[in-house]
């Protein structure tokens, strides 16, 4: 086979096994589980063979003509990069751990088969979004990924918050994509094609003739699908799904797709100062406010969550600063950490019977339950702190490198404003990051109280995956040097400027955090018991989580935190953490913005539907009804009646043809 027919397979084999596990699933329940995770295997086979195939050098590209349009053409090709390659090695990496993971993760869910078939789905949009050439073929995998995200979010259908979330999801992602269709057209219509090679083509000739309006419609959509600054609301609330679903659209899908896609097209964007700036401020607003919200959360999974957006708000940040190249890598080894740290998250909730880590400080013995989970977790948070030598470390500090390039004014791509605010803003968020991850670490696993319950070893589709994702999550950042040739031929290897400074300041978090839990946990009177949040401790991974989603509220009066005395967060933020728990409030905003005017406005529509119009129909209809009435009156079947108003009629008529002939004389 050519290696354009092994691309062709790679999003194909998924979306196949999508359809037959869908048309399958009740039929032939014992397929289900074939059907979710070879096809998924064999994908990742491709798409390594693919990335070898490719090896960093030039691009593949074939294309089709879909459909003659009469104005711009839509292809259906194939454009792999270096870029493209790795990316899709990633995806499909981390689809197979979430797809064997969940076959004992969901091993007694009814909606298993659904579940799984959505999962290959979501994994097939993705991997058409990675290797398309066509704008408008990349855009159907864009909107996929948006409506699977609606049923896989929404898995615990039965919960409130899960039925919120999903459809919060879908409508703020929706909002983004409004603009970002209209950039793409725009797009299109300057640069006469939808092809990528095109567009750059028309971008290096000076082409476009509105740079800065596309790149800003463009970026609207970006932040949508990738959690950006002011369109990041939707993502903590998505972890009201199943946590592999979780693991799946933070590291490798949803989230990542908008990063991937400001990569592709950067010389768009390069073209705008004013977007670059734009990116390089939105890129500093969501790391900073990401990472204060995640130092203040009680959910584990919502820590993840607002830690991920800060991770994307360093892809961001790389963009801004016009190195493409460190914002993939670190897409890569954040892909691969954050994965490990969701999956980890699964096996944690399951052991402790709660998402709450102040109900987890309460609880003893939890690393000794679950020892799988707590080193590959120590690890990934390494990473996450960026600490040398794990991969985190190195993808970071090429994003800082890059800022610090383009501050200093050595890029040609990006102003030097945009290089400092994203450099200063880094260098915050990374000690900011080291403190959340060692707080999440020292809640998780530093519990004092009642001995966790044991559930026995964890089944090793779950404890295997989280040492796979161990590996690169520990060794990525070691092979940086032969990773320069994928990514534009420039070094990505870390200056002792940045080195120094980003680690210190993590150290610096880390410590901190440290030194507030131990004054915090011998202070008299902190540790009391807490209304944890238990699910069922006999109930499998998945029902014990929607269990202790269901309850966190009813529990601590709040989806987000939990009034923790012990919390070294709360000693770190002040009077700070209370809007940090909520988000800085970006949801009651929206709610009295947008939120409730258009509830008001559909209440008038309602009421002016069913009181005015609906009023007018009835009218209309009165008149003959009561006409009606009149004449079934006068039908009483009487024949002697029938004759005198038949003989009435005759007079009356014959008066008026005398009355009008004495007229007309």
């Amino acid at each position: 086979m050519t290696t354009t027919t092994l691309a062709v397979l790679v999003p194909l084999l998924p979306f196949l096994g999508a359809a037959a596990g869908l048309l399958l699933g009740r039929t032939a329940p014992g397929f289900v589980r074939p059907l979710a995770i070879l096809p998924t295997v064999a994908a990742l086979a491709l798409a390594i063979t693919v990335a070898v195939h490719q090896g960093g050098g030039r691009s593949i590209d074939a294309a089709t003509r879909l459909t003659p349009t009469g104005s711009v053409p839509i292809d259906l090709a194939l454009h792999i990069d270096g870029f493209a390659a790795l990316v899709a090695v990633l995806v499909t990496v981390v689809a197979t751990c979430v797809q064997v993971y969940s076959t004992a993760y969901l091993r007694d869910d009814p909606r298993y088969a659904s579940y799984a078939a959505l999962v290959s789905l979501f994994t097939s949009a993705m991997l058409l979004v990675v290797y398309s050439g066509d704008l408008m073929v990349l855009l159907v995998g864009w909107e996929i990924m948006g409506i699977c995200s609606y049923f896989l979010v929404g898995h615990y259908w039965e919960t409130p918050e899960a039925r919120a979330a999903s459809l919060k999801a879908f409508l703020v992602t929706k909002l983004g994509d409004v603009p970002f269709l209209f950039g793409l057209f725009a797009l299109a219509a300057d640069a006469g094609t939808f092809r990528i090679t095109g567009i750059l083509d028309a971008v290096a000739t000076g082409g476009l003739d509105h740079p800065t309006l596309i790149a800003l419609l463009l970026i609207a959509g970006v932040a949508g699908k990738s959690a950006q600054f002011p369109l990041h609301t939707w993502l903590p609330d998505a972890m009201a799904g199943p946590t592999p679903v979780s693991a799946l659209i933070h590291a490798a899908t949803m989230v990542a797709a908008g990063v991937y896609f400001v990569a592709r097209l950067l010389p768009v964007f390069a073209t705008s100062a004013a977007a670059m700036t734009v990116l390089a401020v939105m890129a500093a607003v969501t790391m900073v406010g990401s990472a204060l919200a995640a130092l203040a959360q009680d959910d584990i999974k919502r820590v993840l969550a607002y830690s991920t957006i800060g991770q994307l708000g360093y892809m961001t940040g790389a963009l801004a600063v016009g190195d493409r190249g460190a914002a993939v890598f670190h897409l890569l080894s954040h892909g691969a950490f954050k994965a490990l740290l969701f999956l980890g998250a699964g096996v944690i909730i399951h052991a402790a019977g709660t998402n709450s880590l102040a109900a987890m400080s309460r609880t003893g013995d939890l690393p000794k339950r679950i020892p799988d989970a707590y080193w590959t977790m120590t690890i990934a948070l390494l990473a996450l702190a960026a600490i040398p030598p794990f991969a985190g470390f190195f993808s970071k500090e090429a994003v800082l490198v890059a800022a610090e390039h383009t501050a200093l004014g050595d890029s040609a791509t990006s102003p030097s404003g945009a290089g400092w605010i994203v450099l200063i803003a880094g260098l915050l968020t990374a000690l900011l990051t080291a403190a959340y991850a060692t707080r999440l670490w020292l809640l998780a696993f530093r519990g004092r109280g009642p001995a966790a319950p044991d559930h026995g070893r964890q089944p090793i589709a779950m404890s295997g995956v989280l040492w796979v994702l161990a590996v690169p999550s520990l060794a990525l950042g070691l092979a940086v040097g032969q990773l320069a040739g994928w990514f534009d031929v420039h070094a990505l290897t870390p200056t002792v400027t940045t080195a120094v400074l980003g680690t210190g300041v993590a150290a610096v978090g880390g410590i901190m955090t440290y030194a507030s839990w131990r004054a915090l946990r011998y202070k008299a009177g902190t540790n009391i018991p807490l209304g944890a949040v238990a699910a069922h401790p006999d109930a499998d991974p998945a029902t014990s989580e929607e269990e202790a989603i269901a309850t966190h509220e009813a529990a601590y009066g709040d989806i987000a935190s939990a009034p923790d005395p012990g919390d070294p967060g709360r000693l770190l933020l002040g009077p700070l953490h209370r809007h940090a728990a909520t988000g800085f409030h970006l949801d009651a905003l929206y709610a009295a913005l947008f939120v409730r005017p258009v509830r008001a406005g559909g209440e008038l529509v309602r009421f002016l539907d069913r009181e005015v119009v609906d009023t007018y129909v009835r009218a209309a209809g009165t008149l003959p009804r009561w006409l009606g009435i009149a004449v079934r009156r006068a039908q009483t079947g009487n024949v002697q009646t029938y004759l005198a108003a038949l003989l009435a009629g005759s007079v009356v008529l014959a008066i008026a043809a005398v009355l009008v002939a004495a007229a007309g004389a």
